[in-house]
């Protein structure tokens, strides 16, 4: 759960280290069917200018390198990928090379002493300092800093493209020269004339006169689902045929452009605001279209204000970006879950860096009433706690990860113990064989959970009612398991951290469940109407 920048660092980290399979990929496959259309010309300039820059600026001294059988760990090192300080371990992944450590990192920089890259990067500049990208870089990182579309004409913070926090993250815009247009405003005049909410429902019924906004809409208790969340709401997710060398074909990259401009991020597949349809198999849907599946008149109503690397601490810096006019908009449901990154952190000492429950409270009233500020009457706000991450040592240390699968090397104990060298582990308090520090981690947790079980019970607000639920992962491996799983099967087996597209949306499910079991009023009326909604208006103009 690091920041944007520094996630987008680490994936290129792990591609390097793939380096060092001796699979051969297989570029067997070469067709990639693509709709002709705007998005796709742009996925595909920006994935030809990263590998472009990526040949250009590091691939012929990968080539030698490699060439000079030295490994991926030495590769890493010598491009200066892989940087600690002085007097710190030697960070590695796979087994050391037979000749010392330090004459083999000698060779190697005598190999590559003439490189534009090493004066390059010892230079302190980053990639985003290249004239070709400058500008890009600039508009892009302000978009991920403020969560914002990066397409948006009439700045209604809705959009027409998917990725660059487009509709990927919120509903799209169906009107993107209008900014009173736009997912989860009250129709205007009953959509008569236009859609004003991008619902796909607009129009009079030729049979009666009545706009058909007020027939299948009015009193039907519409609502927006919006998620405050940090990477796993995000649902970051990095796919191991990227790195697995005997996995790997041309298919295989095909939704790399996609992941890129999402930050490496999944928000369509999340399970609170993902709009596709799973895509491991499983028959369960997300918060949103479970919402939409109940009234259809929530269609595209929902915000994924998610970031990589967010907490109780940063979350006012982009909660901005949430869209919601109390006097022109529908209630909403808000689900806070920052979920790790107040004790998660990749510090050598992680612990005083983790949130104190004084200052969580604090924190989180702070966003509270901001929301009360912003949301319309009659919203609902659910506080998730964070979870005991103990399981994810106890359930991953001994098994291989994809890059040692193939010659049976590298174990997740190694890649936490391997992150954690270079301080760039999304959870060291986690992510690690010290046992003490696991359990520290987890009584911080628990207590940041109890003081927003506390807020939840004693706090009331104007604007909405407030709610806590426990973020109880072992209820989720009781029901995987229940199904023939093993609970190793729930983690994104890359970053051996977030949980995967399985397990968030058994969370969407369990969440379900118990919001219809003990608050009801949560989710709205049943839409009587669906049938003729979908009669009328087909898929409501798609997402």
């Amino acid at each position: 759960m690091q920041s944007p920048w520094k996630i987008l660092m680490v994936a290129p980290l792990f591609l390097l280290l793939s380096l060092q399979s001796s699979a051969s990929p297989a570029y067997d496959d070469l067709s990639r069917p693509r709709d002709s259309n705007g998005h796709t010309c742009v996925e595909k300039l920006f994935l030809k200018t990263t590998c472009y820059l990526v040949i250009d600026k590091f691939g012929s001294d990968i080539i030698k390198l490699l060439s000079a059988d030295m490994n991926a760990d030495v590769v890493c090192h010598t491009l200066e990928f892989c940087k600690q300080n002085t007097g710190q371990p030697l960070c590695h992944l796979y087994p050391l090379p037979k000749e010392t450590w330090k004459f083999t990192l000698k060779k190697a920089r005598q190999i590559v002493k003439k490189s534009p890259i090493l004066k390059y990067s010892r230079s302190g500049s980053d990639i985003c300092s290249l004239p070709v990208l400058a500008k890009i870089c600039q508009k892009i990182k302000l978009a991920i800093e403020q969560s914002v579309p990066f397409k948006d004409v009439d700045s209604d913070k809705y959009s027409v493209f998917p990725t660059l926090r487009g509709y990927h993250w919120r509903g799209r815009d169906c009107n993107d020269s209008d900014e009173s247009v736009y997912p989860g405003r009250r129709p205007d005049n009953w959509d008569v004339h236009q859609d004003s909410n991008c619902n796909g429902i607009w129009g009079i019924d030729p049979k009666d006169g009545i706009p058909y906004e007020k027939k299948f809409c009015e009193g039907s208790q519409p609502r927006g689902i919006i998620l405050l969340g940090d990477s796993a709401g995000a649902h970051f997710h990095i796919s191991p045929e990227w790195i697995t060398a005997s996995q790997m074909s041309l298919n295989s990259f095909i939704n790399l452009p996609t992941a890129l401009t999402d930050e490496l991020d999944w928000p369509q597949l999340s399970g609170v605001t993902g709009f596709l349809d799973s895509t491991v198999g499983i028959k369960k849907k997300s918060i949103y279209l479970r919402l939409w599946k109940r009234n259809h008149c929530n269609h595209r109503d929902y915000q994924n204000i998610s970031r990589n690397g967010a907490s109780s601490r940063n979350l006012k810096k982009f909660i901005e970006s949430l869209s919601r006019n109390k006097m022109l908009d529908y209630p909403a449901i808000i689900i806070y879950a920052m979920i790790g990154n107040d004790v998660c952190n990749g510090k050598s000492d992680p612990v005083p860096a983790m949130t104190t429950p004084e200052k969580l409270y604090s924190n989180v009233m702070q966003t509270l009433k901001h929301l009360n500020s912003h949301l319309p009457d009659g919203s609902h706000v659910i506080l998730y706690g964070l979870p005991d991450g103990t399981f994810l040592w106890d359930n991953l240390h001994n098994r291989y990860h994809p890059l040692g699968q193939l010659n049976k090397d590298v174990t997740y104990a190694h890649l936490y113990s391997f992150l954690n060298c270079l301080q760039v582990s999304p959870c060291h308090g986690w992510m690690s064989s010290n046992k003490t520090l696991r359990t520290l981690t987890s009584e911080r947790a628990e207590q940041l959970s109890n003081t927003l079980k506390k807020i939840a019970t004693s706090e009331k607000f104007t604007n909405f009612d407030l709610f806590y639920m426990d973020f109880a992962f072992h209820e989720i491996i009781q029901e995987w398991q229940k199904r023939g799983g093993q609970p190793w099967q729930l983690i994104e087996p890359v970053d051996g951290f977030h949980p995967n597209e399985v397990a968030l949306l058994l969370f969407a499910d369990r969440f379900w469940e118990k919001v219809q079991l003990q608050w009801p009023q949560i989710l709205g009326k049943e839409n009587p109407f669906n049938p003729q909604i979908k009669q009328v208006f087909g898929d409501q103009g798609g997402h």
